[in-house]
């Protein structure tokens, strides 16, 4: 594609690549802190650690001293062009420590498991993760963390002079959903508000976690993995390992929390608690938990015959909110239930959370939308002169909205069947294909099949596939798709 210089000029490079090398000096500063636990535990991969900081800190020092001034205005472009760069080049600093470390990770298989972290999908390459360097642990856990609430959004905490419509176009690209609600007037505000309540769940949980069999190194881990509803855990067993019901209690609340849009927790920490029933995405929200539940419990009792106990209720519960949070932990081979789980985790692995939440998925706000709209054309056609919208929270949403909202979940439903026929392809079974392109693109990291342990087994062409199946789904599709328009570029 011929781009000319005239054309260029319609987006602020300079800008965009000066907010560059100041994120990549924020990447540099979390880099320290896995850098710090490996000196702490004496690890001989500290300099892994080491070697991505001083790289990364070079690398933005670069970049600051050779763009010195540029324009602070942000456009509509500028905010769909950095939000889905700074998650790019993040994955590409971020992968040093896997391939420098004793790991010796390769290209391919650093840049999925970076890119997994960041986007909080949870899906791994490694197949030993007990054995993992301390360090690695928390800066896979540490990515998660970055990248539940946004990398964009942690920028607009900390950097005021976004604080324009660029900083608008920049949270609404990079947060998921269809509408985000803002809690101040200024967006800047809005980002240290919802970071605030990130940080305090977070402390919260890895409290609650070293109170009960968890080493304080584990409770840290897992609460940075949890509240970005991640997934990455420091035992082969995920949750299960620990076989306690207190920490799955714990971690079940909590997964359940980072589905719901953090407005609503937000508004029920000021004392509006009854508000958050009154919200019909947070209704369906519980409601699907408790019949799919229902289900996958009846299911598990007459297929596995399990003697009667606390757990025949407690994991059915715990699988059903760690899919459909897109967490993706699990305390017990859900596999040996039988055939009737897929279709269940299929389904949550499609909707996931609520929008405005750190959950994947399609988003429950969506399907409400396809349901009012389905409904709406049904009535239609038996009464074909009279007008019919759809209405959320009693608020009349425009045509534009539901067509926009039509149009995403063709190009999630798209997006997923490319992206299995692609690992067909590569030599993958249809079934685990597409249950890998459903999980990867809806952010969950469950595997299936010839992926039930590992992702390692998908050759190097399909990690970098799956890489970009996870940016697009965190990124909701669009943000990705409008800069491969002409459209973009030009006038």
């Amino acid at each position: 594609m011929m781009i000319n210089r005239k054309n260029l000029r319609l987006i602020n490079y300079r800008a965009v690549i000066r907010i560059l090398g100041f994120l990549l000096l924020f990447e540099a500063l979390f880099m320290a802190i896995p850098l710090g636990v490996s000196i702490f535990y004496g690890e001989r991969d500290y300099y892994a650690f080491a070697v991505g900081l001083v790289t990364t800190l070079l690398a933005s020092f670069f970049v600051l001293s050779g763009v010195k001034t540029a324009s602070r205005d942000l456009g509509r472009r500028e905010g769909y062009l950095l939000t889905a760069t700074v998650w790019i080049v993040f994955s590409f600093f971020g992968m040093i420590p896997f391939m420098v470390s004793s790991l010796s990770m390769g290209v391919s298989d650093a840049f999925c498991e970076t890119m997994s972290g960041f986007t909080t999908t949870g899906c791994s390459v490694l197949e030993d993760i007990e054995n993992l360097p301390k360090g690695i642990h928390v800066w896979r856990c540490l990515m998660q963390w970055i990248g539940g609430l946004g990398i964009m959004l942690f920028t607009l905490a900390v950097l005021p002079m976004l604080n324009s419509s660029g900083g608008v176009q920049m949270m609404n690209a990079e947060l998921p959903g269809v509408t985000k609600d803002k809690l101040s007037p200024r967006v800047s505000q809005t980002a240290k508000r919802l970071w605030l309540i990130y940080l305090l769940l977070t402390i919260s949980l890895s409290l609650f976690l070293c109170l009960g069999p968890m080493t304080v190194f584990d409770g840290i881990c897992h609460a940075l993995s949890t509240v970005s509803t991640g997934g990455f855990s420091t035992r082969n067993d995920s949750i299960g390992a620990w076989d306690s019901w207190y920490i799955k209690l714990v971690v079940l609340c909590y997964m359940f929390i980072g589905g719901v849009n953090f407005a609503l927790i937000y508004r029920a920490s000021m004392g509006k608690i009854k508000s958050s029933w009154k919200d019909e995405t947070f209704r369906l929200y519980v409601v699907t938990i408790i019949v799919l539940s229902v289900l996958l419990t009846l299911g598990y009792i007459i297929n596995c015959h399990p003697e009667w106990s606390a757990e025949v209720i407690v994991n059915p519960l715990f699988q059903v909110v760690s899919t459909i949070s897109s967490t993706g932990y699990s305390v017990t081979d859900y596999q040996s239930w039988g055939g009737f789980v897929f279709p269940i985790l299929l389904v949550l692995m499609c909707v996931g959370g609520s929008a405005g939440s750190t959950s994947g998925g399609c988003k429950l706000d969506r399907v409400i939308y396809l349901f009012k709209n389905c409904r709406n054309e049904v009535n239609r056609c038996v009464h074909t002169n009279r007008l019919y919208s759809v209405s959320i929270n009693n608020h009349v949403q425009s045509p534009e909205i539901v067509a926009k909202v039509m149009a995403f979940l063709w190009l999630y439903v798209g997006l997923i069947l490319i992206g299995g026929f692609m690992l067909v392809i590569m030599g993958l079974p249809v079934a685990d294909s597409l249950f890998v392109s459903l999980s990867c693109v809806g952010n969950t990291g469950l595997g299936a099949g010839v992926t039930a342990g590992s992702f390692s087994v998908i050759p190097d062409a399909g990690k970098w596939l799956l890489s970009f199946l996870m940016l697009a789904g965190r990124l909701e599709i669009f943000t990705i798709l409008v800069l491969l328009t002409p459209g973009f570029w030009k006038k």
